[in-house]
């Protein structure tokens, strides 16, 4: 990709509104703009990271036999009423009245939907167990959106579910699901904590979260040998839940003694948006972010110092086409702007690795490398930094 191409609003100055690093340098950085309280639209970069998040979600969850669905964000209110959630969470649930008079809820959740669906065909315990999960926006009309994306009405979720037979299918379930979580939030360059926690409207018989260390935590963790408290966000939360929603919504099977029972589920959730916010918070200086590189935007930036410089030019589109060519996602700042300004944008940003291409040194035939995480600048033969990149990406 080609900066002059895409579209990165970058901000000198951190917006007024904006309270933490995360919310601060996603404005900066132009990954996201503010639509209305708690909507966001997601620009360019903001949305490769977004995806990124979400492929290696999907990765884990394939890995560990889910199976990706998606289902309607319009939900009939009548099934929230079935559960007696409706009234439980009225406050926060966004509703409407279609042109026929029925009451139709924007789904913060799936529990009712994909059980309804799930009872439409399960007949025998030899369709179980099923794990299936999708990732997909939720709506909450938060009464206090803050800290940009990390509360939200509009967000993404990644929401999974299974149906067991009994007990111990659920047990064995939920283990993998715990792995799974660990793998992703490894993946992703997170510091975390599972810990015990409360189930809340969610209901069931356990629960655990998944808690990310960081100032601007809402919540509190224990963390360490230390034992020290710490504020931290919310990642993820799965949930045995039992007969809850099978029960009331019909989902029944047939045992091998031919009687009748009702599925033992389990639900499992990530909130893709606070994997970005988190990783943010937990990576970031004075200058900007410091992305991991499974889920930066781009893995190297090739900065071209001088664009009316022809040599410089032609090296740089060279650079640029070999790494594109190797399957590196690259971007290449070919604006007609200060290097100053190209500098600042890329430790901003935080690209893993900023390749810089300019006169001085290109007529010793070397190009500058500087790894945004430790920014150790050194120089490398034009001819071999394909390679010496290769090694950094490792």
């Amino acid at each position: 990709m080609r900066w002059s191409n895409t579209y990165i609003p970058t901000l000198r100055e951190d917006p007024s509104d904006a309270e933490v690093a995360s919310h601060k340098l996603m404005l900066r950085a132009g990954f996201i703009r503010r639509l209305g309280s708690g909507a966001y639209s997601y620009l360019p970069l903001g949305l490769r990271i977004l995806r990124n998040i979400e492929n290696i979600i999907r990765d884990e969850m394939n890995a560990a036999g889910a199976s990706e669905v998606l289902l309607p964000a319009m939900q009939p209110a009548e099934l929230w009423k079935k559960t007696d959630r409706f009234k439980l969470l009225e406050e926060i649930l966004i509703t409407y009245k279609d042109r026929s008079g029925k009451l139709n809820v924007f789904g913060p959740t799936h529990e009712e939907v994909i059980t309804d669906l799930v009872a439409r065909d399960i007949r025998s315990y030899r369709d179980l167990p099923k794990l299936l999960y999708q990732i997909q926006t939720k709506f909450r009309d938060e009464p206090r959106p803050r800290f940009g994306v990390l509360r939200s009405k509009e967000f993404v979720m990644k929401d999974a579910y299974s149906f067991d037979k009994d007990e111990k299918g659920l047990e064995v379930i939920y283990k993998k699901m715990h792995e799974a979580y660990r793998r992703i939030f490894d993946r992703c360059g997170l510091e975390y904590v599972s810990v015990e926690a409360d189930s809340g409207f969610m209901g069931g018989s356990e629960s655990h979260e998944f808690m990310a260390p960081a100032s601007c935590g809402e919540d509190k963790v224990i963390c360490g040998k230390d034992k020290k408290e710490k504020a931290a966000i919310e990642l993820g939360h799965i949930f045995k839940l039992g007969t809850k929603y099978s029960k009331p919504l019909g989902a029944r099977y047939l045992d091998e003694d031919g009687k009748e029972k009702d599925a033992i589920m389990g639900c499992y959730g990530i909130g893709v948006n606070r994997i970005f916010a988190a990783v943010i918070e937990q990576n970031n200086d004075k200058d900007g972010m410091i992305w991991p590189i499974a889920i930066a935007p781009y893995q190297v930036l090739i900065i071209v110092i001088d664009p009316a410089d022809k040599d410089v030019v032609k090296e740089s589109e060279r650079i640029y086409k070999e790494l594109i060519d190797s399957g590196i996602e690259t971007i290449l700042d070919d604006r007609d702007e200060r290097p100053g300004i190209k500098f600042k944008d890329a430790d901003l940003i935080g690209f893993p690795l900023k390749v810089t291409v300019g006169k001085k040194s290109l007529k010793e035939g070397k190009v500058e490398l500087k790894p945004r995480k430790t920014q150790k600048t050194s120089l490398h033969p034009s001819n071999k930094i394909i390679s010496v990149i290769k090694d950094h990406l490792k």
